[in-house]
């Protein structure tokens, strides 16, 4: 006789429940922002001077006009792609499906602000907007799978880089990537329960 432990184990990789999905985002998320604070510590720079809120509202301009073009392109791309190019493989529909909008609000702007001290912050800074961007498309493993959002995570990064020079703030960046992450949870959630 075969116990519990054996049969789980033939049937394959463990399915991810909603309590390791979420341990597994704050996780890299931490992780994400103490790489991104050393590596600006070790570059001789002060982190918190990255993150002061700028004195006009012109950056706001440069984050929302950047997440409006994402959109565009992104609604162009699932209207002339092929569905399967643009399968995460269920992880975006998992993680926001049953979040409240509270939730969905507090892991956007998580994820923005730490994804881009990091990549904008620190790496830009090191590598460049083009590397930077590799290193982002990378990251987003879910998406190696298929050229086209892979290309499109590059392209999103190269455009967040872009938008951190042209307004001298990080929260340029941060504001775009918010926004991008913050009303594709809510569009998911929609989605989701329409589909139930």
């Amino acid at each position: 006789m075969t116990n519990k432990n054996e049969n789980e184990r033939r049937r394959g990789p463990v399915q991810m429940t909603d309590r390791l999905l979420l341990a597994n985002l704050y996780l890299t998320q931490g992780l994400t922002l103490l790489v991104g604070t050393v590596w600006i510590l070790l570059q001789g720079r002060n982190p918190l001077r990255l993150l002061e809120f700028p004195s006009g509202w012109n950056f706001l301009y440069w984050g929302a006009g950047l997440a409006v073009v994402m959109f565009f392109v992104d609604f162009l791309m699932t209207v002339w792609g092929r569905e399967e190019d643009m399968d995460d493989g269920g992880i975006n529909a998992m993680l926001f499906r049953d979040r409240p909008l509270w939730h969905i609000f507090a892991i956007a702007a998580i994820v923005s602000i730490c994804e881009e001290l990091l990549f904008r912050g620190a790496l830009q800074y090191h590598l460049g907007p083009y590397w930077t961007s590799i290193l982002f498309a990378v990251i987003h493993i879910r998406y190696l799978r298929h050229w086209l959002p892979t290309a499109w995570v590059f392209a999103s990064s190269y455009g967040l880089g872009w938008i951190y020079v042209q307004s001298g703030t990080l929260w340029a960046p941060i504001v775009c990537h918010f926004l991008i992450d913050f009303i594709s949870g809510i569009m998911i959630k929609r989605r989701e329960q329409k589909e139930r």
